[in-house]
């Protein structure tokens, strides 16, 4: 191995090790009695601090709000959330290149420009835009879901259409086939790698998001993970740290694993959405 490249994995190696050091504490954390969490959190725990699955035990009964809810919740936002922005920004993606008129490119440009205006922005018209819509329910939400996310996929899946030759879909048209059936026979199966780079990427914001499930939903009656772990307080505010950590690594636990085994359809995903056309 050349110098250069040496020292390239090396400082890749070190950035790597900072990013996966936040992921070892939590789960190093979830095994240890709360008051040992604060003074000693970065320590293995011992005889005196493990705590074993009480830290578990605790985080998914506590309060009067049901753990598994909160979790039957977030897999049914997030499920159903990525399958529209994938099958409705798939669609408006192909729309957009094979018509391509002006109407179509406002529309693309708009969807760029979706991607950098910070959330903060319009999280406040948003959220009374639901209210009014009654958008504000585990049910309902996926639809905001897709108004927020579909900008990204729309510009990986129309990156990813440019480099499809159209002859494929003329000669599915000869064949007798409507402009619908070619798109979900023909051209949908051709977007493999980028619908699954797509997914994941949706799959791990939607999951994880906080933010824009606390402004539209109601609190008291749905919950997603992120925020039954933010209500894990007792009296006067105090929280319990390992009991937190404890849910914190349980929610990750999924996305890693997922993530992991589908890890290299990111990289054909996104070089095949973002280079190509």
């Amino acid at each position: 191995m050349k110098p250069k490249h040496r020292a390239a994995v090396t400082v890749l190696t070190v950035v790597s090790l900072i990013y996966v050091l936040p992921m070892i504490a939590v789960a190093i954390n979830s095994f240890k009695k709360n008051t040992f969490v604060k003074s000693e959190t970065f320590a293995l725990p011992n005889s005196e601090s493990f705590a074993g699955v009480d830290n578990f035990v605790k985080g998914m009964t506590f309060g009067n709000y049901p753990f598994i809810k909160s979790v039957l919740y977030s897999v049914l936002i997030t499920v159903v959330s990525t399958a529209l922005i994938l099958l409705f920004a798939s669609m408006a993606a192909w729309f957009i290149v094979r018509v391509n008129n002006l109407i179509c490119k406002i529309f693309y440009y708009l969807c760029i420009f979706s991607m950098v205006v910070p959330f903060q922005m319009i999280m406040y018209t948003l959220a009374r835009t639901a209210d009014k819509l009654n958008l504000n329910t585990p049910y309902t939400i996926p639809v905001i879901y897709l108004g927020v996310g579909a900008g990204m996929a729309i510009f990986m899946f129309t990156g990813f259409i440019k480099s499809v030759p159209i002859d494929v879909e003329e000669a599915a048209a000869i064949d007798g086939c409507s402009p619908v059936k070619t798109f979900f026979c023909v051209v949908m199966p051709m977007m493999k790698p980028t619908l699954i780079s797509v997914g994941i990427l949706e799959i791990m914001w939607i999951w994880n998001d906080y933010l824009l499930p606390m402004l539209v939903l109601d609190i008291t009656e749905y919950r997603t993970i992120p925020i039954h772990i933010q209500y894990l307080k007792g009296s006067y505010g105090t929280v319990d740290l390992g009991a937190t950590m404890a849910l914190i690594f349980l929610s990750i636990i999924p996305v890693i694993i997922f993530y992991m085994s589908c890890q290299k359809h990111i990289v054909d995903g996104v070089a095949s959405g973002a280079v190509k056309g």
